[in-house]
């Protein structure tokens, strides 16, 4: 049995695409997957499953049980750990860190197009499929990653510093 973890994307926000955490537990375990641990409201769920793990399944699973459409990232112990690990932000305050997880690494071309000062005092680092930001004035006011998110045009999710290095302890 392998752990791994389950990035919903866009779900509880604003009233939109509702999935109580219980029934989301349900529908994995009845996908056959065992200890299923959700984490917070925003869709985290961290598994334990004997074989692969497809993304595609589970959104196809969820679209299915609550009639909607939902990207989900998947991550494995082992990934999470190297993104906390390279965090390039890691003597800013926690509070102001975010990592957005894309579901597949952005085109080169993308990347090098941005504008990395556009937004300042936000700053950003894109490493292989995660984006780490510092958002020293919090996520609530900044405009950088919904511009990331348009010019990568790479499905993301994403979680405070303090969610990823919580779900990293459930594994």
């Amino acid at each position: 049995m392998s752990r791994h973890i389950a990035l919903l994307r866009g779900i509880n926000v604003g009233g939109q695409k509702k999935v109580p955490m219980a029934a989301l537990r349900a529908l994995f375990e009845s996908l056959g997957y065992s200890d299923v641990v959700t984490l917070i409201q925003s869709g985290n769920a961290v598994f334990s499953a004997a074989g692969a793990v497809s993304s595609v399944d589970l959104e196809a699973a969820i679209a299915t049980e609550f009639g909607f459409d939902v990207t989900v990232v998947m991550r494995t112990p082992r990934q999470l750990r190297e993104i906390v690990d390279r965090n390039p932000f890691a003597r800013e305050k926690p509070a102001a860190l975010h990592v957005g997880f894309m579901a597949h690494e952005p085109a080169a071309a993308a990347v090098k197009q941005l504008d990395t000062d556009r937004f300042r005092p936000d700053e950003f680092a894109i490493k292989g499929t995660e984006i780490y930001a510092h958002l020293p004035n919090g996520l609530g006011r900044s405009k950088l990653l919904p511009y990331l998110d348009r010019q990568l045009k790479t499905p993301t999710t994403v979680r405070n510093w303090n969610t990823v290095n919580k779900l990293l302890e459930l594994c």
